[in-house]
């Protein structure tokens, strides 16, 4: 499996898992965290979740699961690299310490690997960073980050403390290709990785046909293709969500696909690169 690196040297491999839309009912808890206890035993280790998912009902799916995985010793805390995020509405300096011990609870973890701000909002960006570089100096997070920032907000960075962000997480995906215009570069040349969330358009992509026709040369799926190729995209990682035993598996195997010139060239003809700015898609 390719793998991206943290600005700090952290390797952390291309594939991880989301959360969205988990913990949102009771009658699907159990499912859910059987779906990420198994995940864990596929060989998945970053899974990102966040306070807003469920209203804290996936942190605490992964929590469960989590602790499963570590008390019958399938991992240890340090293989596991856990991604939450805060809400921009408490994202103050004194308010995200409080939703970072709120999430921690839920994990049931005494540490964040990657906490980001879930996107833009109402306190000023050098509050929340200067919230997040306190939560990394006593350790309640590892790392910390942004999510739906697009270029003009992640160059303001350099003005808000904030040098140390590990990451940005966008949504990218073959139909919604507008981050590699500028936002892509920008974070390649500040060695930051872009967390792809809806890798697959939520589902857009599943039955697309001309990534079934490539799928069909490789024996595999039109989804693995779409993943296969953002991992193929340097300092790209995908965090595509799912629950089923066989979309689990599918989307592991992705990692090990490896595109021609020619599926290429058919993938960029009916997905062509962006030729001017375009807004960020968001969820």
């Amino acid at each position: 499996m390719n793998s991206v690196a943290l600005p700090a040297g952290v390797a952390l491999p291309a594939l991880g898992l989301g959360t969205w839309h988990m913990g949102e009912a009771a009658r699907t808890r159990a499912a859910e965290v059987a779906a990420v206890r198994l995940a864990l035993e596929i060989g998945y280790r970053v899974i990102d979740t966040a306070e807003m998912y469920g209203e804290g009902g996936a942190e605490e799916v992964v929590g469960r699961a989590a602790a499963e995985a570590l008390r019958t010793g399938a991992v240890t805390r340090d293989e596991l690299f856990i991604v939450s995020k805060v809400y921009p509405h408490n994202a103050s300096r004194g308010g995200v310490a409080a939703a970072c011990d709120r999430s921690l609870r839920r994990l049931g973890l005494d540490w964040i690997d990657l906490y980001l701000l879930h996107w833009p909002g109402p306190h000023p960006l050098r509050d929340t960073v200067a919230g997040f570089e306190a939560l990394r100096a006593d350790g309640r997070i590892r790392h910390w980050g942004l999510s739906n920032f697009d270029t003009p907000e992640m160059k303001a960075l350099a003005g808000a403390g904030g040098e140390r962000c590990a990451a940005n997480q966008v949504y990218y995906s073959l139909s919604a290709r507008g981050a590699e215009f500028d936002l892509l570069p920008w974070q390649r040349e500040h060695s930051m990785p872009l967390m792809a969330y809806c890798p697959l358009d939520q589902g857009g992509l599943v039955n697309e046909p001309v990534l079934r026709e490539v799928a069909g040369r490789h024996g595999a799926t039109a989804s693995q293709v779409a993943l296969a190729w953002l991992m193929a995209q340097r300092g790209v990682m995908v965090i595509p969500k799912a629950v089923r035993e066989a979309h689990l598996r599918e989307n592991f195997a992705a990692a090990e696909l490896v595109l021609d010139a020619a599926d290429l060239g058919a993938i960029e003809r009916r997905f062509p690169a962006p030729r001017r700015k375009q807004p960020l898609a968001m969820r």
